[in-house]
């Protein structure tokens, strides 16, 4: 940055309202290193300045915060997400066709009208800048409505994938389509020329092979390149860079002799070889490993799905609880089919080889200097908005990546992707003031990136608890989710110390969380088969009506749940028992 223009920058500040964090560590990503008791003045939506507490004199009635015992780091980058797809189970027809049960016009309007929610619940994981690899018109305008908005992450979007195979579901869906049929080069041209009146910020390619008989992947890769390279030589030319999925390392390979500034997947069928990696290194190519995204669907088709306290809290609960509906949809042909599949051997050796050739690539590149991004993938089914992060950090450390490359990933590199790297991505003087405030030191251990105390972007202080609080009906939910994952915590967190459970209208079965306790763990330790299907929910105002269906083993009830909700947590709980039935899959 112009040392001139960063002095009428810093100069112009005080024209703002300032916020002081004091006696802070900051987390240096650049540098590798932890600066203990610094004072950071930001100063409308920048930082303003950073030294040693002594140096710096605090006005009075400033806006401070106090940092002691805790360390700010840089908001936190997802480089691969989608908001065309919400993460549950419906979110991609063409993987898994349940339209019959959620049209898919009704799982895009989902899309659309959830997308402050998913933002919020981004800011809320400390997470200050998306950035969307695959998106559609309709979200290109409609991320303009978020632009101002304190409480929205920066976001960064491509348009449409631009692709030579385009799976029949997402034809015809106009400004909802989030793919591109490119065959010729004229129609690679075409398709980046179309995009250039929506402002996007960059251009993606799905590069996929279709091997046809007698063809192999590099044959096929090769047939596909001339309307790839057109692609890239297009987007360049509108100084736009170009983002593409490749997960041969063919078609990485020649992704990156072509241009590519960013592969978006880890390669995952061969171990890479150094003449590789210096090519990566050479081209200045960034990869997004996405190392987690592969386990969500395998975990949804498998009925495999474990809970943690982190995605039952933070994920949206109602795609989290969608991921279990395979339990109880009919289509048992095609739900069986795919459990079956993915529960091979076959299938399950090979699936644990290509997790562990991405893992070791991703060790190999970062080791050699390649620049790594942080990236979830968000959206896929069962790779869920925001929560995901932890899981993909945390995937990323057991690779064997040094903790304070993830931190860099997670930062600054992705600033690098799109040039931003001089507007975000480190604490430093002059940048956007987006950044978290942690309770405790992400390098002892990654998994503190959750403890996050405050919240700052564009310049604005957030409370993470007040960003984006439960209604009632998410609080039935969260412990729903909780009851049909066994997660006892988790269920019993949403409750009230003192809950009271009826019969319905008013005999009190017991008071007191401890007891619901030792009978819930009870039942989630020897009830086989247990699972509750939401039939139908009723909310009126802090009361929340559950008809539900619930197995015990070859047992299945019918009932229906009042929930009493005071001060964010379920206070009473009546249940009206309607009959019982033996399940016909278990006779």
């Amino acid at each position: 940055m112009n040392k001139y223009f960063l002095l009428f920058l810093i100069s112009s500040f005080s024209l703002f309202s300032q916020t002081y964090i004091t006696n802070v560590t900051v987390v240096d990503v650049e540098n590798e290193k932890l600066t203990p008791n610094q004072t950071v003045v930001i100063t409308g939506d920048r930082i303003s300045n950073i030294q040693k507490n002594k140096k710096i004199k605090l006005p009075e009635n400033a806006i401070t915060i106090d940092g002691t015992g805790k360390y700010l780091t840089p908001g936190l980058i997802d480089s691969h997400i989608h908001f065309f797809q919400n993460g549950g189970v419906y979110a991609r027809p063409d993987a898994i066709d349940l339209r019959k049960f959620m049209p898919y016009d009704k799982e895009i309007a989902l899309t659309k009208s959830d997308m402050e929610n998913k933002l919020k619940r981004y800011l809320k994981n400390g997470i200050t800048t998306l950035i969307d690899v695959g998106a559609t018109y309709n979200f290109l305008e409609q991320r303009k409505e978020f632009v101002d908005k304190k409480f929205a992450p920066k976001i960064l979007m491509t348009g449409p994938l631009l692709t030579t195979y385009l799976p029949s579901v997402y034809k015809d869906l106009g400004k909802d389509q989030p793919f591109i049929l490119t065959e010729t080069i004229e129609a690679g041209v075409n398709a980046v020329r179309e995009q250039l009146p929506y402002n996007p910020d960059f251009i993606k390619i799905w590069y996929i092979t279709r091997i046809s008989k007698g063809e192999t992947i590099a044959q096929s890769a090769r047939k596909n390149l001339p309307v790839i390279k057109a692609i890239i030589d297009e987007a360049h030319k509108n100084n736009l860079k170009i983002a593409i999925h490749a997960t041969s390392r063919i078609t990485a390979q020649l992704s990156v002799e072509n241009g590519a500034d960013y592969l978006v997947h880890s390669v995952s069928d061969e171990v890479l070889k150094d003449d590789f990696i210096q090519l990566m290194k050479k081209k200045k190519t960034i990869l997004s490993p996405t190392l987690v995204v592969s386990d969500g669907y395998i975990n949804t088709y498998g009925h495999k799905h474990h809970s943690n306290a982190h995605k039952l809290q933070k994920a949206n609960p109602y795609q989290l609880g969608s991921l279990l509906d395979l339990k109880h949809l009919p289509d048992t042909i095609q739900i069986n089919k795919k459990k079956k599949y993915v529960n091979t051997e076959k299938f399950i050796t090979r699936f644990k080889k290509t997790k562990s050739i991405e893992s070791l690539n991703l060790k190999k590149l970062s080791d050699a200097g390649v620049l790594i991004a942080t990236g979830t993938d968000a959206g896929n089914i069962g790779t869920l908005h925001a929560s995901s992060y932890l899981e993909e950090v945390l995937e990323m450390k057991k690779s064997g990546m040094d903790t304070w490359k993830i931190m860099q990933a997670s930062t600054i590199n992705g600033a690098k992707i799109l040039d931003k790297e001089n507007e975000f991505g480190t604490v430093s003087v002059g940048k956007k003031a987006n950044l978290v405030l942690l309770n405790a030191n992400p390098i002892e251990n990654i998994e503190n990136l959750t403890k996050i105390n405050t919240v700052i972007n564009k310049g604005t202080v957030f409370d993470p608890n007040e960003i984006l609080k439960d209604s009632p009906e998410d609080l039935a939910q969260r412990q729903l989710n909780a009851y049909n994952f066994r997660d006892i915590d988790a269920f019993l967190d949403v409750y009230d110390e003192n809950v009271e459970v009826y019969n319905f209208p008013n005999e009190l079965k017991y008071k007191g969380k401890e007891i619901m306790r030792k009978r819930y763990s009870k039942m989630f330790d020897n009830t086989p088969n247990l699972h509750c299907e939401l039939v139908n929910r009723i909310v009126y105002g802090n009361t929340v009506i559950d008809e539900e269906r619930v197995q015990f083993g070859n047992r299945i009830i019918e009932a229906v749940a009042i929930y009493h909700i005071d001060n964010n947590k379920i206070k009473k709980v009546y249940f009206v028992p309607k009959k019982s039935k033996i399940s016909s899959k278990n006779k």
